[in-house]
């Protein structure tokens, strides 16, 4: 299960990342935005980011006008390791390398079809572990010190 969420700029492209989730087959919970009146990032990062943390939902998808304030409130959230992602590579090592649980898009810096593309790697690729796993133990270690 997927968790979703945007602000007004990003809810257009929530909505095509949902479309295509729906052909693939995969489930997700929509935590707003409904349409494009404003509404603050922040909140709706947490909404969905709290689904993630309770194990309700698996990962997250969060869309704003850039992809950077949405990630910033997501990484506020206990638990989570949200990356903004315009690239490819970015995405799939984002989740190899950081196990990412959050991805953040920019609704006004990448068109529909590159974010499919990112959705889909960040959907599609596991976590290695390994090396890697003393790195996210470590990132964790830092977040229980607040």
């Amino acid at each position: 299960m997927i968790a979703l969420s945007s602000d007004h700029a990003g809810y257009p492209l929530k909505e095509e990342i949902k479309a295509y989730l729906d052909s693939q087959g995969v489930e997700y919970i929509d935590c707003g935005a409904y349409n494009t009146d404003s509404v603050d990032y922040p909140y709706q990062a947490k909404k969905a980011c709290d689904l993630v943390v309770s194990g309700q939902c698996e990962k997250a998808i969060l869309c704003c006008g850039t992809g950077i304030g949405i990630s910033i409130a997501a990484n506020k959230v206990k638990g989570i390791r949200a990356a903004c992602c315009t690239d490819y590579f970015s995405a799939k090592y984002t989740r190899m390398h950081n196990d990412a649980n959050a991805l953040c898009l920019g609704a006004r810096v990448i068109g529909p079809g590159a974010a499919i593309e990112l959705v889909n790697v960040f959907l599609n690729t596991a976590f290695e572990g390994g090396r890697h796993q003393r790195r996210v133990d470590q990132i964790t270690e830092i977040e229980n010190m607040q």
